[in-house]
């Protein structure tokens, strides 16, 4: 069960184009936002729509499959962790993100 610690896998459609940064010494970075849906229906027959939005992040290889496959629009599948990150904005006030750092990526629809 150890194996199974803060471990990620999502499938959903990408809702931007993913947003490549080169940083000094050759790494890339690329950062998506991904659309998971589901839907259900309640008791007295009304379907429930719902759209969760997750940011996602990829370093390596990973950054290089999505740059060159992934667009707006595609489906895929993604699979990494949980991490939370904090940054100092324009005003100076601390804001924290939770992303997923991915580790892998499968490409689903053409």
């Amino acid at each position: 069960m150890n194996t199974l610690k803060n471990r990620v896998q999502l499938i959903g459609h990408v809702g931007q184009e993913p947003e490549v940064k080169n940083l000094e010494g050759g790494k890339k970075v690329v950062n998506l936002s991904l659309a998971t849906n589901e839907v259900y229906y309640k008791e007295n027959g009304d379907k429930v729509e719902n759209t969760e939005w997750h940011k996602i992040s990829a370093w390596g290889k990973v950054a290089d499959i999505i740059e060159k496959y992934v667009i707006k629009g595609k489906e895929i599948a993604i699979e990494g962790k949980l991490t939370t990150r904090s940054y100092d904005d324009k005003n100076g006030e601390k804001r924290y993100v939770t992303e997923i750092v991915a580790s892998e990526v499968l490409l689903l629809s053409k």
